[in-house]
């Protein structure tokens, strides 16, 4: 009888430590998530809406700022889990699907504004993070606006996201800056236009792009490698002072859409790769 009970009792302990490392798993795959969400992929600023004193994060995801441009007119759409107005009633399988292509469940794609494009590099492990944590959203109702397109509006991969990553290849520090990088989809505001949308082959990270918002007017600056122009004759630390505290080289402040904020909340290992990628873009004037 004693046997029997001692292996209920081990049978129980083994059925709870494998619950315990399930959930701990699982808190693990949330964190990374709201990692990537909240701060390197800077969701909130076209998600999360405005308040008098900047984003209302009690309102977290719940549709945010409007992009009134000649392709488009949308919305920052309510990526809470509101089965009504958000995707709350979305799968797993089509949130990524979104994530990775820019369809949307009913086949009408997303405007370019939302940067899926740079998206298709995310690993499958932090894909099932981000939707594992946008689970966790609590559901606002709020409906936004239908989108207004005025041209087609073609899906174009980032050169280099067109495949995921492995986990393996974030082995390596420049890899894995280009990743961060490119889930932060930096050169989607630092690289300018051309005929045919970002000019990415002649002017990746040359900036001039400009925006126009609550701030006024800002311009994406070179990120590139030149010394004269770029970032080239910055050291790491002023690189990285610039993506975490919004302050250049020489002192003066960078303004929005720049996640600066957002990106404050980044690890230094992270940071460390960024700036290894950003010192191999080639020199552009």
């Amino acid at each position: 009888m004693m046997i029997g009970k001692g292996l209920l009792a081990l049978a129980a302990g083994m059925l709870l430590g494998g619950m315990n490392d399930a959930a701990q798993a699982q808190s693990a795959k949330i964190e990374r998530g709201g990692y990537l969400i909240n701060t390197v992929m800077t969701c909130h600023n076209c998600h999360t809406p405005m308040g008098p004193n900047g984003r209302d994060f009690s309102r977290a995801f719940s549709g945010g700022q409007v992009f009134d441009e000649p392709p488009f007119k949308v919305t920052g759409a309510n990526i809470t889990q509101d089965k009504e107005t958000g995707i709350g009633d979305w799968t797993d399988a089509q949130i990524k699907t979104l994530l990775r292509t820019g369809v949307r469940p009913n086949g009408v794609p997303v405007a370019a504004v939302m940067p899926t494009a740079f998206y298709g590099i995310m690993t499958e492990s932090d894909m099932d993070a981000m939707v594992a944590y946008l689970r966790t959203v609590k559901p606002i109702k709020n409906a936004v606006p239908d989108p207004i397109y005025r041209m087609q509006i073609p899906h174009h991969a980032f050169p280099g996201s067109e495949k995921p990553y492995t986990e393996a290849m974030l082995t390596d520090k420049v890899k894995k800056g280009f990743y961060l990088a490119t889930a932060a989809h930096c050169m989607e505001c630092h690289t300018p236009l051309g005929a045919k949308g970002r000019d990415f082959e002649v002017s990746l990270g040359k900036g001039g792009h400009e925006f126009n918002g609550p701030w006024g007017k800002s311009v994406a600056r070179n990120i590139t490698s030149s010394h004269d122009k770029g970032i080239g004759a910055w050291s790491d630390a002023e690189i990285k002072a610039a993506i975490a505290t919004g302050v250049r080289k020489d002192g003066t402040k960078l303004k929005p859409p720049m996640g600066f904020p957002l990106y404050a909340k980044m690890t230094g290992d992270d940071l460390d790769a960024i700036v290894a990628y950003l010192r191999t873009v080639p020199a552009r004037e």
